[in-house]
């Protein structure tokens, strides 16, 4: 979600120039700055940038650089002679015209700003610097987007890859697990029904069986792929799915005693949560 786009666009009397920042949100978090003169389009605005930009904190400037000779505050020349010409009658003869003058004007009201109304040529240009602001955003989340899927899917080809060398190692576990407990068993002497032993054995062995988050795990890891490739806003979904992923992963490592297999766990905790730093960065 994060993005920088700017444009400008030089008019008869003043530059405007437009700038839209993004930074990561759970939803639209929009701040609008413009001069009082546009404000009334400001309500349009919004609903456009919503539209558009759909998610993120985003800060949106207009700003105005007056290039032209004309001005928008002028001398209120009735109020500067009254103010005159009370000076006058105050000081006599010993009046001077530039100190009256200079003290006239600094005086309230003796300066008047009009308001500039808006011209609806000068707005659509500046419609334009608006859509091209935008255009450039939309432009920056594109090309960071691209770099975060191949992030994406080089982390989650880890992940597989781990998973796969943990369950090549559960056999193995399986095998060390069953050897300890008939060695306990014989260090008891004591004569067990060897059809009851293995019932029960079994159901152990189940207990600590990896298989079922194995599989959930990698439909977790191909849902996750095929999110991604999608065209519509996905990243609230694809949080959700690492949330999945998060439990198949931690359920592998409590039932994983194993020392190597909790390793290859925690590896696979590591390359989740730099997934998880990098989705809240998808719209």
């Amino acid at each position: 979600m994060t993005g920088f786009g700017k444009a400008s666009v030089q008019l008869p009397t003043k530059k405007i120039t437009v700038e839209i920042k993004s930074l990561n949100s759970k939803g639209l978090d929009l701040n609008v700055r413009m001069p009082s003169a546009y404000r009334e389009m400001e309500l349009g605005l919004r609903n456009e940038l919503a539209l558009k930009l759909e998610r993120g904190k985003i800060d949106f400037s207009i700003f105005v650089e007056m290039t032209g000779e004309q001005t928008s505050t002028k001398i209120n020349v009735p109020i500067v002679k009254a103010y005159i010409a009370q000076m006058r009658e105050v000081l006599g003869d010993h009046a001077d015209e530039t100190e009256l003058m200079k003290m006239a004007v600094r005086m309230p009201d003796a300066l008047k700003t009009e308001r500039d109304e808006i011209d609806d040529e000068d707005w659509n240009d500046i419609q334009g610097v608006i859509e091209e602001s935008i255009k450039n955003i939309q432009q920056f989340r594109i090309a960071e987007g691209t770099a975060l899927e191949k992030e994406f899917l080089h982390r989650i080809a880890n992940i597989m890859t781990l998973m796969n060398q943990t369950v090549a190692m559960d056999g193995e576990r399986i095998e060390t697990v069953k050897t300890r407990l008939q060695a306990a068993i014989e260090e008891l002497k004591v004569t067990l029904d060897e059809n009851r032993f293995e019932q029960e054995l079994i159901f152990y062995l189940e207990k600590y069986d990896i298989t079922e988050e194995k599989v959930r795990l990698e439909n977790h890891l191909n849902y996750f792929i095929e999110t991604l490739a999608g065209t519509e806003a996905n990243g609230r979904k694809l949080g959700f799915i690492t949330q999945e992923m998060g439990r198949e992963i931690n359920t592998m490592g409590s039932k994983s005693n194993h020392s190597q297999m909790q390793k290859l766990v925690v590896q696979m905790k590591d390359e989740l949560e730099k997934i998880k730093e990098q989705v809240l960065n998808v719209l």
